[in-house]
């Protein structure tokens, strides 16, 4: 266990900024491990914005730093606490402990379990310095400490997942066939639900959701896709006892901002049931959010919020008054422009702007070389193909969407 002195700390928090390359090459006290604190000032380094919780607490010990990126950030970890309750749950794949640590701000115990004997032993040593006194932790290999009467006399009100999504060779891995368990075989399925009624299952944000339901027989009741700032983190499938009664293809698109949580939640009938009216671009443009576009509600947010679709593959979506309150980006239109730099230098003089492709022959970056753009500026440029076929670049200036 990597314990840190009065000393090592008071070092830390000196240099939480410094530049860790540059630290090392520098003369130091003969009684201080530079390597050791250095990887300590990394790992925080890497934490700082991602689990601010963390990264104040001076006592807390780190573990490497690819721990640290590969762990939910305190927004994901509080959003998956949100969705479970009840006197017991088990996190079969503890890592760092942060989606632990909020599940144990959630239910009344929780049980901590990691392969990795480090982690396990750091997140001992951290949990109860977070305020997580609940917690039991176990180190071993989740599927198998389930079956040991020890470590769990009853069963449990959940049980949380999230495979491992590297190869042999350390590269990431996306579907679940190829995680480690393997949650696309029913049996692992089945003997998780020895032990309890629900399972939260982690997945990567860039796995076929259609296909994974699939996978999992039947038994999702819930999907949730998680952004953070517009970038999709994670997706979450909740999955209940093959006895119970459940909802029919229920999906929460969900994009955490600095100030709010932007929802949207509709059922697979409901998109597909959804009429689509085409419209050429007017006053008003917008773009879904990641987490709308990840869920595949392509023809439903265009019904809910009263839109016309640009087109049937554009994914942009258009009206001449404002909605306000719609999940994603808003543009006012100023202009439309065939795609030729000389036309474009006239409504845009200085060459900058922030380009955007949909559904468009080229991408972001071959599109700037051609048009001799520069990133940045207050005008956005959406480049896609409207209903009749034609490439058009949308000249437009972003609607402010801050709440007062």
């Amino acid at each position: 266990m990597i314990y840190l002195s009065n000393t090592e700390q008071a070092f830390i928090q000196a240099n939480r900024t410094a530049d860790v390359r540059s630290l090392l090459l520098r003369t130091h006290p003969a009684n201080l491990d530079i390597r050791k604190l250095a990887a300590q000032i990394s790992a925080r380094q890497k934490a700082r914005d991602k689990l601010p919780t963390w990264y104040a607490n001076e006592a807390l010990v780190f573990p490497p730093s690819l721990s640290v990126e590969q762990a939910s950030s305190e927004r994901t970890a509080h959003y998956k606490a949100s969705l479970v309750q009840g006197k017991r749950l088990v996190d079969l794949t503890g890592g760092m402990g942060v989606d632990t640590w909020a599940f144990a701000q959630r239910v009344d115990e929780v049980l901590y379990v990691e392969q990795q004997a480090d982690l396990a032993e750091l997140a001992a040593h951290n949990l109860p310095l977070l305020n997580a006194t609940n917690v039991q932790v176990v180190q071993g290999d989740g599927l198998t400490i389930l079956d040991k009467p020890e470590f769990l006399t009853s069963s449990a009100d959940w049980v949380y997942i999230d495979p491992h999504r590297r190869n042999e060779q350390g590269g990431k891995v996306v579907q679940l066939e190829d995680c480690e368990p393997d949650l696309s075989k029913s049996a692992t399925i089945s003997s998780l639900f020895e032990h309890t009624r629900q399972i939260l299952v982690k997945a990567s944000p860039l796995l076929d959701i259609h296909l994974a339901v699939r996978q999992l027989a039947g038994m999702v009741n819930e999907v949730h896709i998680v952004a953070v700032q517009g970038e999709v983190k994670e997706i979450l499938f909740v999955l209940s006892h093959p006895s119970a009664t459940r909802q029919t293809g229920f999906i929460k698109a969900v994009n955490l901002t600095s100030h709010e949580s932007i929802k949207f939640t509709f059922n697979e009938q409901e998109e597909r049931d959804a009429d689509v009216l085409l419209g050429d671009p007017q006053t008003y443009l917008y773009e879904p959010n990641a987490a709308v576009l990840k869920a595949g509600a392509f023809r439903l947010i265009g019904q809910r919020f009263g839109l016309l679709k640009v087109a049937p593959h554009s994914h942009l979506y258009t009206s001449p008054t404002l909605v306000r309150d719609f999940p994603g980006r808003i543009f006012k239109l100023q202009s439309i422009l065939k795609p030729d730099a000389k036309l474009l230098r006239q409504v845009v003089p200085d060459g900058k702007a922030n380009l955007t492709v949909r559904n468009f022959p080229q991408t972001v970056a071959e599109l700037r070389k051609k048009l001799s753009l520069r990133e940045g500026g207050s005008i956005y440029i959406l480049a896609t193909t409207l209903q009749n076929g034609d490439k058009r670049l949308l000249i437009t200036q972003k609607v402010d969407q801050t709440h007062s």
